[in-house]
């Protein structure tokens, strides 16, 4: 059993597949993969992340509006605990911080991602957290307007140890992606050595960041396996063993999802 903790089906080409999308879900199926998040990025997307996850046993959703994306509209916290009420929606988000084009909306981002954690304190739901050269102001906002009884993930992490370790005290886990077996992401390597293996997921992102040896290709859920593959390797236990506590991990974050 392993999970994809992280994924936008709404967003993967289907040309291999001659576009069907429950052949892409079968697929990962076939490999193991029993279970896929599909993360809601916009408003404009949420009704078609929903309705996947209503259509395939095997996903569920989540709702919000990604940093990079706060130009296009705004979410309310009225809106989101709509959103997040909906059947299968087990998270909000997915929410956080971006500066790494530019942070000249930064205000704009930070009103965004206090609205989605306080509406995912009121719903009583975990936040799936995107961070991107912003360490110190996503720690001190998770820290001021976060809740610690649902807590939630940095997704796709690819900063340093100490916001990992800072993220941990907060009760937050940590989900890794293909990056980490990309041949410059050694520094990203050290973080995953020390991170708790109770408090580790693993994703795809797909459809970018496919890992090695597909760096380069479109990704899906399918390739999680070598992203959990890998990561075993790097902190010495058994596939097995990294995809058992990864799956239970992903159940005690997302309850709602089992």
């Amino acid at each position: 059993m392993l999970i994809d903790s992280h994924c936008h089906l709404d967003r993967l080409k289907l040309d291999a597949y001659q576009g069907d999308l429950a052949a892409v879900v079968n697929a990962a199926v076939e490999r193991g993969i029993s279970r896929m998040l599909c993360v809601g990025i916009s408003c404009e997307n949420v009704d078609e992340v929903v309705a996947i996850a209503q259509r395939f046993p095997e996903v569920v959703a989540s709702v919000g509006v990604h940093p990079l994306d706060v130009e296009k509209g705004l979410a309310t916290e009225e809106q989101l605990i709509r959103w997040a009420k909906q059947p299968k929606v087990v998270a909000i988000g997915e929410t956080g911080l971006d500066y790494y084009y530019s942070d000249e909306n930064k205000s704009q981002q930070q009103v965004s991602f206090e609205v989605h954690l306080q509406a995912a304190a009121q719903a009583g739901l975990p936040v799936i957290v995107h961070t991107r050269d912003a360490r110190e102001d996503t720690l001190a906002m998770i820290k001021a307007h976060g809740s610690e009884a649902h807590r939630g993930v940095l997704h796709c992490f690819t900063e340093d140890w100490d916001m990992a370790r800072r993220a941990l005290d907060m009760n937050y886990f940590i989900s890794i992606s293909g990056i980490v077996t990309f041949r410059n992401a050694e520094a990203l390597r050290d973080v995953v050595r020390q991170i708790p293996l109770d408090r580790l997921l693993v994703e795809t992102d797909s459809p970018y960041l496919a890992p090695v040896p597909y760096r380069g290709k479109p990704n899906e859920p399918k390739y999680v396996r070598e992203v959990a593959e890998f990561i075993a390797d790097l902190k010495g236990v058994t596939f097995d063993k990294l995809a058992t506590t990864t799956s239970e991990n992903f159940y005690r974050l997302f309850p709602r999802a089992a």
